[in-house]
């Protein structure tokens, strides 16, 4: 299913950053950045501008190409923002599901190509998984949300073993380094 069939697809409000007054109680500015949920500042509201609503997935078109977040709060967006607001009613961890396939088709725009064209005809699951229902998203994080229980390794048996039992083992093939055309277009993996 194409990302316009699941979703309204529209172009950011497109503001300059260096053109807006920071304010730590403002709104959310979200740009091309795949860091903290896209937001890179938080800026004085401007009277004339209305914010975008929270809810919406935000998704980059260029930069970080193909970022996409799920806004939590109103905000507003730098270049080659685009935002999806959802054709039928979708929960948090609908949403959530979508920004990871999203961000699964990021291979398509490598070496500088951006989705700013098109964003609209990406291919989506047409159905999202039961799991992603059963997920619960409400409860606050805290450091012990992340808690890895230490393994003894002592308590272990081990057991030798040879790597042929487990993998196919095979010499690569191909062409020798000196051979290569060093402006070429096919990656090149050596020892």
């Amino acid at each position: 299913m194409k990302v316009s069939e699941l979703f309204y697809v529209f172009y950011g409000t497109n503001l300059e950053l260096n053109h807006l007054k920071k304010n730590n109680d403002g709104i959310n500015f979200v740009s091309r950045t795949s860091k903290n949920n896209g937001v890179s500042a938080i800026v004085e509201q401007i009277e004339e501008v209305k914010p975008l609503d929270a809810g919406l997935i935000t998704v980059a078109g260029g930069g970080s190409v193909m970022s996409s977040f799920v806004q939590n709060k109103p905000f507003y967006s730098g270049r080659d923002i685009f935002y999806l607001k959802p054709i039928k009613e979708m929960t948090l961890q609908q949403k959530l599901f979508y920004c990871i396939c999203l961000r699964e088709n990021k291979y398509k725009f490598s070496f500088g190509r951006q989705a700013n064209q098109t964003l609209k005809d990406l291919e989506l699951p047409d159905k999202i998984p039961s799991w992603v229902n059963e997920i619960s998203i409400n409860e606050p994080m805290s450091k012990d949300s992340f808690h890895i229980k230490r393994i003894d390794l002592s308590e272990r048996k081990w057991l030798k073993f040879r790597y042929d039992e487990l993998f196919k083992i095979e010499r690569g093939r191909g062409a020798r380094k000196k051979d290569i055309i060093k402006n070429g277009k096919t990656p090149f993996i050596t020892s």
